[in-house]
């Protein structure tokens, strides 16, 4: 088996961590998560090598520098997140596709990293008005912080047609059933 990627990507609130979730849960024989690394502090509740690798800066930056990553990205000052090639062949070696849950950007560099082995799908909802909503449902949004959400989605909008297909998650069911059928077209 050629092992493959499968890349899902998604404004916040557009429902991409659920069909994640659920396509894992669907496809476990067939599927495996990739782990990101990052160098922000683990939290009480994380488990390294299951919620991510944590590495310090200086171990991220010599993996840079070693090309060990197929992604990566400095999302703050001094604080990294990115793909490490062996998570991907540790993956493939279980004879498993690989799936992400990763940024816009993110997305589309693995999808150029691999090509015709990657497909890359942006996750959206059809209104700003329904991400707002599903952003207020999670409580954590003040005002300030929905508008730079809101521009971020925005941004990230932009992307949409450089990925090779569209999930628009208006109907949470419906929605799923068309990742399954992604995943089995692409993964036979």
């Amino acid at each position: 088996m050629e092992g493959k990627l499968l890349i899902f990507s998604a404004p916040s609130g557009s429902g991409k961590t659920t069909i994640v979730r659920h396509l894992l849960d669907t496809f476990p024989q067939r599927l495996a998560f990739s782990v990101s690394a990052c160098t922000r502090p683990r939290r009480d509740y994380e488990v390294d090598g299951r919620d991510y690798y944590f590495l310090s800066i200086t171990e991220f930056r010599e993996k840079i520098a070693a090309k060990g990553f197929a992604e990566w990205e400095e999302v703050y000052a001094g604080n990294y997140y990115g793909t490490l090639k062996a998570e991907i062949e540790r993956l493939w070696d279980e004879g498993k596709h690989v799936l992400f849950d990763v940024d816009v950007k993110g997305g589309l560099k693995l999808k150029e990293a691999y090509g015709d082995r990657a497909m890359a799908v942006f996750v959206k909802v059809s209104s700003e008005e329904e991400i707002k909503r599903r952003l207020n449902f999670r409580g954590t949004e003040t005002e300030a912080t929905m508008a730079v959400r809101m521009a971020k989605v925005r941004y990230e909008s932009s992307f949409e047609k450089e990925f090779d297909e569209v999930l628009v998650n208006d109907d949470l069911e419906a929605t799923l059933r068309k990742a399954e059928r992604l995943v089995e077209a692409f993964t036979q």
